[in-house]
């Protein structure tokens, strides 16, 4: 069965190395979605009740954003998926340390429009 390779990269500047190691492991595409996490969406919102009238300077710089990109591709069944992410975490270091990343996959069980990559 096809799968649905999800990595989220916290350092944006490492996605083209990622991109390229994807490549060179047969990943016939991938889509690259900005994305932020879950402590940058409560820190910007907060409760309309303590919105001050004039924000703070310190509160501006205590929000600030920490852009990721997250890479979403489908590989072919059987495809080598612990290469791939061998391949991914000698670009971003181990997924199990922090602020590296998070990789996980979902099964696809039907899709339209995909093509395999010409060489």
């Amino acid at each position: 069965m096809p799968e649905l390779v999800i990595l989220v990269v916290n350092d944006p500047d490492k996605v083209t190395d990622v991109l390229k190691a994807w490549l060179d492991c047969g990943v016939p595409g991938a889509t690259i979605l900005d994305s932020s996490g879950l402590s940058h969406a409560l820190c910007q919102r907060g409760e309309p009740s303590e919105w001050p009238l004039m924000p703070s300077l310190g509160r501006l710089l205590e929000c600030r954003e920490e852009p990721h990109r997250t890479l979403l591709a489908v590989v072919p069944d059987g495809f080598n998926l612990d290469g791939l992410a061998d391949a991914t975490q000698r670009v971003l270091g181990r997924l199990d340390d922090p602020h590296t990343g998070i990789m996980f996959t979902l099964p696809v069980t039907r899709a339209w429009g995909l093509h395999r990559r010409r060489t």
